[in-house]
């Protein structure tokens, strides 16, 4: 299902409406990166996958935009460590 997400600059977020609910990944830009700290879903919506959109479209913004993440919430990490491909992203991910 394809999903309208937007960034919500003012709130520091990126935001999906659906069925009248928004769900939210909230971020913290700092020099060269973005921290993503928070992802919520309403309990109505969840199961649909709408976090993980919101997670990828996040990953995709960073990777876009050459920012490395701080995955401080913890459904992101997750995320992150079944997708390797975004792991190089990851500051908390790293090769040692």
């Amino acid at each position: 299902m394809d999903y309208a997400i937007i960034n919500n600059i003012d709130r520091n977020r990126f935001e999906l409406t659906t069925d009248g609910g928004t769900s939210v990944v909230e971020y913290k830009l700092f020099d060269g990166g973005i921290s993503l700290n928070h992802t919520e879903v309403p309990s109505e919506l969840e199961g649909k996958g709408i976090a993980s959109t919101l997670a990828k479209y996040a990953l995709e913004y960073a990777r876009t935009n050459n920012l490395k993440v701080l995955p401080l919430c913890p459904f992101i990490y997750t995320y992150i460590s079944r997708h390797p491909e975004y792991k190089y992203l990851s500051l908390k991910h790293q090769q040692l």
